[in-house]
Formats: C-alpha cells, sequence, structure tokens
C-alpha cells in the first residue's frame, strides 16, 4: 500500500488538529513538523506521535526528498510563499484559507501551482459537514427547483482576542470568507454583486482596528438568486451555524448541531442544550473528512474538492464586501480589484 508522506508547516492549534486527523490514516505518515516558535513543549508533542523531524526552519520541509505533500497552517501572510516554494520543489499543498488578502498574491500563488502541476486544496472545511453537505445535494438534485433566495447565518460565541483582531484581515475576508464560500457552493451559482453593512455592537476594540464586529451582507448570484449572510462574533447561546436555500419548489433548511437532542419540558420551561460551543467541536467530523479526501485525491490522482480557483473566488467576493462596506453601495465583484487600486481603500 502506497503511503503519502506529509509535512506540517504551523504547529498551533489548526497544524495540530490537522497531524492527529492524519495520524488517523494508515496511507499516511507525518515526516516533519516545523514552527516558528518550536522548541520542548513542541518536540514532545511531535515524539508522542512518532514525528521524527521537529525545525523552525519549513525549508526543511519543503526540500525534504522524502516529503510528496505540505499541510500550510501558518499565519495567512506566510500562505503564498510557502505555497509557492512547495510548488517548485513538486510538493502537493493543503493550506488553510485564506490564501491571502491581496488578490494578487493570490494570483501569483495559484500561477505557480498551475505551472508545477501539483495540487492545491484549501481548507473550507464547512463544506465537508454533514449538514451543508445535504443542502448542496438537495440543491443540485433539483428536489427545491431552481434556488430563489439562499441565508446563512454565522455566529461565533465569543470574540477573539485584540492581537488576533489587528492581523484578521476583518470580519469580511477572517470570518464572513468561509460564508462566501458556503453560498457558492449550496447555490451552484457565481456571486455577481454584494452590499455589505456592518457595525460595532459588541467590543470598541473593533474600532480600533478598522473593523466591525457584526455584519450583514445581501448576495446576487449570476443565476438570479438571491443571499443574505449575517455575522456576528459575540452569540452568548453558543456557536450559531445555520444555512436555508428557498427555491421554486420548496426549500431545504438546516440549523445547528447540539450535545443531544432531548427536549426537557416542565410546567415551568421547554429546555434544550446549547449548540455545540465552537468550531473545533461543531467541524470536527468536516476536518477529518476534508483530510480524508485530500490524501485520497493524492493516492488515487483525482482533482481535489476545493481548488485554488475556490479560494480566490472567495476572497474576490470578501473584497468586494470590505469594499461595500466602507462606500456605503453596492459592488459588484468584477469591479473589485480595480475599485481598490484606484481609492486606494
Amino acid at each position: 500500500m502506497k503511503t503519502i508522506q506529509i509535512g506540517i508547516i504551523g504547529a498551533g492549534r489548526i497544524g495540530k488538529i490537522h497531524a492527529d486527523n492524519l495520524l488517523r490514516l494508515p496511507q499516511v505518515n507525518i515526516v516533519a513538523v516545523s514552527d516558528l516558535f518550536a522548541g520542548p513543549e513542541l518536540e514532545a508533542w511531535a515524539a508522542a506521535r512518532q514525528i521524527g523531524l521537529v525545525t523552525k526552519d519549513s525549508k526543511e520541509l519543503i526540500e525534504h526528498p522524502e516529503i510528496d505533500a505540505i499541510f500550510i497552517c501558518s499565519s495567512t501572510d506566510t500562505h503564498v510563499p510557502l505555497i509557492q516554494q512547495a510548488a517548485e520543489a513538486g510538493k502537493h499543498i493543503f493550506c488553510e484559507k485564506p490564501i491571502s488578502m491581496d488578490i494578487t498574491q493570490t494570483e501569483a500563488a495559484i500561477a505557480a501551482v498551475n505551472k508545477a502541476g501539483v495540487k492545491l486544496q484549501i481548507g473550507f472545511n464547512r463544506r465537508f459537514d454533514h449538514n451543508f453537505k445535504r443542502v448542496r445535494e438537495v440543491v443540485q438534485e433539483g428536489t427545491i427547483g431552481n434556488p430563489h433566495i439562499i441565508k446563512i447565518t454565522s455566529r461565533d460565541p465569543n470574540p477573539p482576542h485584540e492581537d488576533y483582531i489587528k492581523v484578521s484581515g476583518g470580519i469580511f475576508m477572517d470570518m464572513m470568507i468561509h460564508d462566501f464560500d458556503m453560498a457558492r457552493f449550496v447555490a451552484g451559482s457565481e456571486v455577481e454583486e454584494v452590499y455589505a453593512q456592518g457595525n460595532v455592537l459588541i467590543n470598541p476594540v473593533f474600532a480600533e482596528h478598522g473593523d466591525v464586529d457584526t455584519a450583514i451582507v445581501t448576495l446576487r448570484f449570476e443565476n438570479g438568486a438571491l443571499g443574505v449572510i449575517d455575522n456576528s462574533r459575540q452569540a452568548v447561546y453558543g456557536y450559531d451555524q445555520r444555512v436555508e436555500v428557498f427555491g421554486s419548489k420548496g426549500s431545504v433548511a438546516v440549523t445547528n448541531d447540539h450535545p443531544n437532542t432531548a427536549v426537557v419540558s416542565t410546567a415551568d420551561a421547554i429546555v434544550s442544550e446549547k449548540p455545540l460551543h465552537f468550531f473545533l467541536e461543531r467541524y470536527q467530523a468536516a476536518y477529518m473528512e476534508e483530510t480524508q479526501i485530500f490524501i485520497d485525491c493524492l493516492l488515487n490522482d483525482k482533482a481535489v474538492p476545493v481548488d485554488g480557483h475556490d479560494g480566490m473566488q472567495a476572497e474576490r467576493i470578501a473584497l468586494a464586501a470590505k469594499l461595500s462596506s466602507r462606500l456605503g453601495r453596492p459592488v459588484k465583484v468584477s469591479e473589485a480589484l480595480a475599485l481598490l487600486q484606484q481609492s486606494a481603500l
């Protein structure tokens, strides 16, 4: 049985999640892990998983002759150079979202991948969630007819730390980019135009860094459908993840996952569990499946299900939303880059 040799760049929370998922696959061997802050703690973590090489230098992984594929789980500002280096070295690539916060840089990364002929999968893990996959299947099967309205709700249980807010790229590129990808995924159509509004209703620290913590975006798709996405950085009742597609013949909707579905009814109240706390709990199975599918694509030389084009399209929508929010008007996705360059926003 062929074994895929893996190197992981970035050993933070998401890098370790991918590592543990990869170790569950019999066709995978993790050769090395790199992290700028590698030290005794990471070495002990790696040793417990029989990962032989721990280094601060990502080039050791990229140039390693035994490694077939690189998982890029480091900060977003490192993604493009790492993708380019890995592609030039002939390594297949799994990269966390977004590819970058600069469309031209993303284009350069994708060009390097295409030139090298390697595979690039982007970590839009929500596509692999059991609920959202079913929504897409129902739409594709034609069960609800032509999509007319897509509604997506995504609200975090708690806002991120200020250190993260400063470098996140803002709510549209950091948080809502998942929902932009989901909108394309379930609608089966590209987004043509966006109109975004945002405000700071939770913590003034977002305003200090030119960001908002609450936002609504309306979408117009190329197939004529309309969409609404709402995001909040703080839902006091837990991680709120819902999708509905309304069509000409019906609708399909999915609600939150819960620790259990028990509903306790008494004279005083009707009580059920809060949603699963956050993305690690909510999308645990989705992370595993996206990893399995990536490895299967390498083993059987198949196209990856979420490629550089998907990453680029989500970024283009996010840029249009960011510009729309600042300009106070709808922005076509096709004009976003030129508008950015002209306005220097």
